[in-house]
């Protein structure tokens, strides 16, 4: 039996994406997700993760849930390191920089992302850490 392999997946899901405006199918269907391209935090490598995400007014926030586990995904660390990200949403691409929310704020729109996407209160139950919660700053633009 092969191997499942996590990178050919989110390949999978990327062509997809990228061939339908934003748009995918299977466990997907409906959820939405952008594509967030970073910079690899030792590697310098670009990185690019379909994440789900919340838009709140003109914010766009994104969550490191990593489905509940006691780390961090890998693209957060490379965020951290390198706050200057590409986001894809539908059929644009712009320039953003990575904010980490933290305090009060931070709690309002986890709270905000649970009433959205139930299954991410889940995510916090099943873990000891905070998830961190990602504001994605357009730059160089109006909106």
């Amino acid at each position: 039996m092969a191997e499942w392999n996590f990178n050919d997946w989110n390949r999978q899901i990327i062509e997809e994406f990228r061939a339908n405006e934003g748009k995918v199918g299977g466990p997907f269907e409906g959820v939405t997700l952008l594509l967030l391209t970073t910079t690899g935090a030792k590697s310098g490598q670009k990185r690019i993760n379909p994440l789900t995400y919340l838009l709140d007014g003109k914010r766009l926030f994104i969550f490191a849930a990593k489905g509940g586990s006691p780390t961090n995904p890998d693209w957060y660390h490379n965020l951290v390191a390198h706050p200057q990200v590409t986001v894809e949403l539908g059929t644009e691409e712009f320039e953003a920089t990575a904010v980490l929310l933290e305090g009060e704020e931070r709690d309002q729109i986890y709270a905000k992302e649970t009433q959205v996407h139930p299954g991410s209160a889940d995510y916090e139950k099943k873990t000891t850490r905070k998830i961190p919660v990602v504001e994605l700053v357009r730059r160089n633009s109006s909106w």
